[in-house]
């Protein structure tokens, strides 16, 4: 029964502590908003947007009144759209199908025919999103997220200014997603971050790398930073070199047109590598304000070169006809689309130096390839060797380096590998390994990379995605070892299913290194 100093309680003066605003235990749900996919007949909005978008509103991360708007040159209805996204949710969402869940998020399902260049088809997304602010109370809150080749970039980003899409009122926001590539060298980013930032301020610009969504990278800052065991040996005191490889067992399949020209260096290293690797090099943060990750990654960033002499310090490849698995795969030159001529790299590994009081002389290896020995994502810090004084040489022969491997996908966890006695009579220390996996030690699953990604751009919380100067910097980083492949030379072919051309291990071997084999 209330008594009654609990009725003349005023409910202004009760505060629920699980909602104070320092509390980040508790799930943050988006407010009223809308979302508008560009390029939504495309494989990205099909298998991760998509799918992604119903993921979140059934595990209750969205408004109700949110709505996602498709714009498109194909003659769809809305009821065309929504069928597209049932089958797209059907076929690749990470949650169970809930009716419930489906009726309310279709509700707000509507579907703009048009070309990128045609005014008509801008202001009928206008006179849309107008009516669902009213109809669904979006609040003229509203993401523009553009799945869309670089090229179309500045038609889309110029049709948003001209029917003011782009320009939010007092109270309200407009939201610009952009996906990777973000240039193809350092000019061109600069005229594209140019072009971006004249309709949408820098503040509102959320470009998207979804590795920076996925928990195992997120993990790495636990790590670092919530104990204190890995602090005093994460420097060049203790750790020889790091490895961050990027591994498919895929080619390239039906992208290999698309791909000609752009190449692995291009794909993958100028963003998700060198991204890992600023994670992995950075100063812990004052605080995870958006504002001081960005500036300890830019720090890194700053830091980071190529090292020299770049003959000696990298190797690229191609891969040609070989077995993955038990399958017959054709070479990349074999492939429909792609330049018999070309000399576009499929793997490549370069070796970096990040010249601070922490990494000083330590190296830093990053590879990527199409078609290599499985799929893998890992950032492996290798240790230095104990001097081992009291032991003889057969005592240790079996014993490697000690090495802590972060594995960002398939498997999620870390490994850390140290040598152990062999039971017996005799001293004799191997390599064991000691694992934690996500899969097992945590009864809820991972949420997918763009579901986190997708959300934070709808909170407005920009602390995953890249900011202009990180990409100019990684491109800066980067141009080099472009212009120098591009100055002459070949890529080395290899098999397909193989872990690469023999350069790399070359190139790792004058080092008195190797790679590790994931």
């Amino acid at each position: 029964m209330p008594t009654a100093d609990t009725e003349n309680l005023n409910s202004a003066d009760w505060l629920n502590p699980l909602r104070d605003a320092r509390d980040k235990r508790l799930p943050r749900i988006a407010g009223p908003c809308s979302m508008v996919i560009f390029g939504v007949t495309g494989d990205l909005a099909r298998k991760k947007l998509m799918p992604a978008v119903y993921d979140l509103a059934n595990r209750g991360l969205l408004p109700p009144g949110f709505a996602l708007v498709g714009f498109a040159r194909r003659e769809w209805q809305n009821q065309d759209f929504e069928k597209i996204v049932h089958d797209s949710v059907r076929d690749h969402a990470r949650t169970s199908f809930s009716e419930e869940v489906w009726n309310t998020l279709a509700e707000g399902f509507r579907f703009v025919q048009g070309s990128f260049d045609d005014d008509a088809a801008f202001d009928e997304l206008s006179r849309t999103l107008t009516e669902l602010d009213s109809t669904r109370g979006t609040g003229g809150n509203h993401a523009f997220y553009l799945s869309i080749p670089p090229g179309a970039f500045p038609v889309v980003l110029q049709q948003l200014s001209r029917s003011g899409l782009a320009q939010g009122q007092e109270g309200n926001w407009r939201r610009v997603v952009i996906e990777k590539p973000f240039g193809h060298d350092l000019q061109s980013a600069k005229e594209l971050n140019a072009i971006v930032n004249r309709v949408f301020p820098e503040d509102t610009v959320f470009r998207i790398d979804h590795y920076l969504g996925k928990e195992t990278v997120q993990n790495i800052l636990a790590l670092r930073f919530a104990n204190q065991l890995f602090d005093p040996i994460w420097n060049a005191h203790y750790v020889d070199h790091v490895q961050i490889t990027m591994a498919e067992d895929i080619g390239l399949g039906g992208r290999a047109g698309y791909y000609d020209g752009i190449g692995a260096a291009r794909d993958v290293i100028q963003n998700h590598l060198l991204q890992l690797l600023a994670i992995t090099a950075m100063e812990e943060p004052v605080s995870f304000n958006p504002t001081e990750l960005q500036s300890e990654k830019i720090k890194v960033l700053s830091a980071t070169k190529l090292a020299e002499p770049l003959d000696r310090t990298s190797a690229r490849g191609q891969y040609s006809a070989g077995w993955q698995g038990s399958q017959k795969v054709k070479g990349l030159k074999e492939e429909e689309g792609f330049d018999s001529e070309s000399n576009t790299e499929t793997y490549a590994a370069i070796t970096m130096e990040v010249d601070t009081r922490r990494w000083g002389g330590v190296p830093f290896y990053l590879r990527t390839g199409k078609a290599l020995g499985r799929r893998v994502t890992e950032i492996a810090m290798v240790f230095k060797r104990a001097p081992h004084l009291p032991f003889d040489a057969t005592m240790t022969e079996e014993l490697g380096q000690n090495a802590l491997v972060i594995r960002v996908q398939p498997d999620e966890g870390v490994t850390m590998r140290f040598g152990s006695k062999v039971p017996g009579s005799s001293m004799q220390v191997r390599d064991v390994s000691m694992d934690f996996s996500y899969g097992q030690a945590f009864t809820e699953s991972s949420p997918e990379a763009y579901e986190r990604l997708i959300l934070d751009v709808l909170l407005g919380e920009p602390s995953l995605f890249p900011v202009n100067a990180e990409v100019e910097l990684s491109w800066k980083i980067l141009d080099p070892i472009l212009e120098y492949w591009a100055s002459g030379g070949t890529a080395e072919p290899y098999e397909a299913g193989t872990w690469g051309p023999s350069s790399g291990d070359e190139m790792m071997h004058r080092t008195g290194r190797e790679w590790r084999r994931p």
